[in-house]
């Protein structure tokens, strides 16, 4: 005898089954991604996580610019034991007193940029958005520096080239002249004295444009103190132009000055 179609026990098929269990794994992942953290990637599962894989990219990229810049030391150390002479005369032509006065800039810009990371980490909006202007305050009058040597350098027509003469401004001032193959030779420094401080002012432009974009985001408060590794981060690449500089001050404005070199 059939029972009745009210009475009978409902079978749940396979396929049925499967669709339930799709649907429920549908649904945790949905409630997961609900639960995701804003501040985090898609890629990424936890704070510490981005922030470890964006240290260790920050940290490969400055790796690279070490070996760039690396080169430009080589390269400047080559050709000075190759025409010391030619290097110590042109050396002793810059303007000791701006390299100075940008070196103090640039220590004062670090101690700021570390002011503001620590704010960062306090979740101290105001002091943040403070001492990243104070940073960009810095790197905008050590580039204004920079340009008024440039500009020294090119009225003294010390800018490699057709019009490049290291004689021109001795004569101008009533100065000794420096021999003819030495004078040609002087090129040669001026070359790598542009094309070293251009990369690295070139840096600090670069740094000063992301600087810029970091005081518009911390102002609308984009950085809580649990998501600020973008401050951190563009902290080290500061440090690392900052200490470029370092290096350069003395190999282009001191050296030649010592009692021997």
């Amino acid at each position: 005898m059939r029972r009745p179609s009210s009475l009978r026990k409902p079978t749940i098929t396979k396929a049925r089954l499967r669709r339930s269990k799709l649907s429920d794994s549908q649904t945790t992942t949905l409630q997961a991604h609900h639960h995701h953290d804003p501040s985090l990637l898609v890629q990424f599962d936890t704070a510490y996580q981005q922030k470890d894989a964006s240290q260790f990219g920050m940290w490969v990229f400055l790796i690279t610019e070490i070996m760039f810049f690396g080169g430009l030391f080589g390269a400047y150390l080559i050709y000075r034991n190759l025409y010391n002479p030619a290097f110590v005369a042109a050396s002793t032509s810059i303007a000791i007193k701006w390299g100075a006065i940008n070196t103090a800039v640039l220590i004062c810009s670090s101690l700021t940029m570390a002011m503001g990371v620590h704010s960062a980490a306090l979740g101290a909006r105001k002091l943040l958005v403070f001492w990243l202007g104070a940073t960009l305050v810095l790197g905008s009058v050590f580039l204004g520096i920079k340009g008024i040597e440039y500009y020294d350098k090119y009225t003294e027509h010390h800018i490699p080239g057709a019009n490049f003469d290291f004689n021109y401004d001795r004569a101008e001032k009533g100065e000794k002249l420096v021999p003819a193959d030495v004078a040609t030779q002087t090129s040669i420094f001026f070359a790598l004295y542009f094309a070293m401080t251009g990369m690295h002012a070139l840096h600090m432009i670069i740094g000063a444009g992301i600087l810029v974009f970091l005081i518009w985001r911390a102002y609308h408060g984009a950085y809580p103190p649990h998501h600020y590794t973008m401050v951190e981060n563009f902290g080290l690449y500061w440090h690392f132009v900052d200490i470029i500089w370092i290096f350069l001050f003395p190999l282009l404005y001191l050296v030649s000055r010592s009692p021997v070199h």
